[in-house]
Parts: structure tokens; C-alpha cells; sequence
């Protein structure tokens, strides 16, 4: 059996024409050609993307706003 492999969702609409650009150092770049090394990631700009985009996410919904701080939900 050949195995499929998932993509996200293309946006034919929504275009990338934002660059961003970091510099990593040695050990950085190591490790992170290690770790797509092993889990045979080929698409690195996806990789990244996702990745970064998915800590956002995950970081926006912890800091929603409520209506009380976290002493006063204690109480």
C-alpha cells in the first residue's frame, strides 16, 4: 500500500508574500537537521511554518482574556 501524505489546506486566495528570516546558531541548526532527519520532513519552510504558527495559537488561547484575574478564580 502507498502511503498518502496530508498537506495543509492550500489557499489559492490568501498568497504568502510576507518574508521573514532568522539566523540559527551551529548547535541550532544541528539539532533542527536532526530532527527533520528522523522524521523525514522534506518541506522545511511547512515545517517551520507550522510549527511556529501552532505555538502562536496555542499561546493566544492560554492568554484569552477573562472577565477575573487568576486570584480572584482561586478564591
Amino acid at each position: 500500500m502507498k502511503r498518502t501524505k496530508k498537506y495543509s489546506v492550500a489557499q489559492p486566495n490568501h498568497p504568502r508574500i510576507h518574508k521573514i528570516t532568522f539566523m540559527l546558531n551551529d548547535d541550532e541548526y544541528k539539532t533542527v537537521q536532526r530532527y527533520l532527519d528522523k522524521y523525514r520532513i522534506a518541506n522545511k519552510s511547512r515545517w517551520y511554518r507550522e510549527t511556529i504558527l501552532s505555538h502562536i495559537m496555542r499561546t493566544l488561547e492560554e492568554d484569552y482574556p477573562t472577565l477575573f484575574n487568576e486570584n480572584e478564580m482561586r478564591r
